[in-house]
């Protein structure tokens, strides 16, 4: 079984002009870092003209398409009866995206089957990562 999910989906940008334009984003979920989302946006829609990926809780994302979340650099709230909006605070400004709800959890569905809420964990690797974090140290 695998341990990574990925799931492209398409984001509408909002932008101060009327238009919104639609990106393909790229949700990823991966056991070994059992509690984070990767959403990964292409270089031509990012400042710097290459991709950025903003790494954030799970759970945030799974309370968000219900209810608003968040209170720091990502906040996630319901918009309609079929969006999200995601919202990324950075010293260079704020960026939302819509993304349709359905397609979120579609993707939160997949990463509840590989690793169900609760149980994350089990997943981790406390050993490992202390060693790691031990020779960095050195």
């Amino acid at each position: 079984m695998s341990t990574v999910i990925e799931q492209t989906v398409q984001a509408r940008l909002v932008a101060s002009a009327p238009r919104m334009e639609t990106i393909p984003v790229t949700l990823r979920y991966d056991r070994e870092d059992p509690f984070a989302v990767r959403m990964a946006f292409p270089p031509p829609a990012t400042l710097e003209g290459a991709e950025v990926a903003w790494v954030f809780s799970r759970e945030l994302l799974l309370a968000g398409v219900d209810a608003p979340m968040g209170v720091g650099d990502v906040r996630v709230h319901p918009y309609g009866y079929d969006r999200t909006v995601i919202e990324f605070h950075a010293p260079q400004g704020v960026a939302m995206v819509h993304i349709r709800t359905a397609e979120l959890r579609r993707f939160l569905r997949r990463a509840q089957a590989l690793v169900p809420a609760g149980r994350e964990h089990l997943h981790l690797d406390l050993d490992h990562d202390l060693a790691e974090l031990m020779r960095d140290a050195a």
